[in-house]
């Protein structure tokens, strides 16, 4: 058997409508394993499932609508997966929001709160109610997405950097509670990936020549280059791992 096999796995993706979280979803179905695909809006999960289906057979993808902002709506996924599959094996929190690109003297309290409640405390949430099964099966991954941003400062994501920051803090002290289970709890720190949602850092050819310029392999990610440490981490192969960040950028932080 393959350390990267995930066949009997159910894995639930937030934010895997389209970018790093599809192509997450869309690399662990190839490897066996059941998806939930799962954003806020129903029309672009479906395109998702029905795509991922296609390609390895009706009922490796469902799709469950959800606004990690609603603690109800969380409940809901959670709920609507263990109806469908039974369990949940492997959780990725990738879903996140940034509604405020400048200085942090700029930024409104409620854009601040906005970005560590849905960075943050949305992927508290949703452990919590993942986490108790996992715990009682003795076996399960959980990935939280975070960023580089989380390793540096900046002059125009600074808040958004501080909830990655957290993100790193909240997988390291869920690890040493998880650990005794057999429950993993590892990050991702993804460097610029060309995603709709990195786009403003991207689409400018000076704002990405900078960006590129001192990062060894001068050029940015594709999400599909996240997708190989996602798989990684939640198979066989990630099995001795846990409370780590993995960084993927192409070198950018050295």
């Amino acid at each position: 058997m393959s350390l990267f096999d995930l066949n009997g796995k159910v894995a639930v993706i937030t934010g895997s409508s389209r970018g790093i979280g599809r192509a997450i979803a869309e690399r662990m179905a190839e490897q066996g394993a059941k998806v939930v695909i799962s954003s806020r809006k129903l029309g672009p999960c479906e395109e998702v499932v029905n795509a991922i289906n296609a390609r390895h057979g009706e009922g490796r993808a469902i799709a469950v609508p959800a606004n990690i902002s609603s603690k109800d709506e969380l409940k809901h996924l959670v709920d609507a997966t263990m109806q469908a599959f039974g369990k949940i094996d492997i959780l990725v929190c990738n879903a996140a929001s940034n509604p405020y690109y400048g200085p942090m003297a700029g930024i409104e309290d409620e854009q601040f709160r906005k970005i560590l409640e849905n960075n943050v405390i949305a992927n508290h949430w949703l452990i919590q109610m993942v986490a108790p099964q996992m715990i009682e099966r003795k076996d399960g991954a959980i990935i939280i997405v975070s960023s580089i941003g989380g390793l540096r400062g900046s002059p125009v994501i600074g808040a958004y950097n501080i909830s990655k920051a957290a993100d790193f803090q909240l997988a390291r002290n869920l690890a040493v509670e998880f650990g005794p289970h057999n429950v993993r709890v590892n990050c991702i720190a993804p460097g610029l990936i060309k995603t709709d949602f990195a786009r403003a850092l991207w689409e400018n050819p000076d704002t990405l020549k900078r960006a590129t310029s001192t990062t060894p392999l001068r050029r940015i990610g594709e999400p599909d280059e996240i997708a190989g440490a996602a798989v990684y981490l939640a198979s066989t192969a990630g099995s001795f791992m846990t409370g780590q960040s993995i960084v993927v950028d192409g070198g950018a932080t050295i």
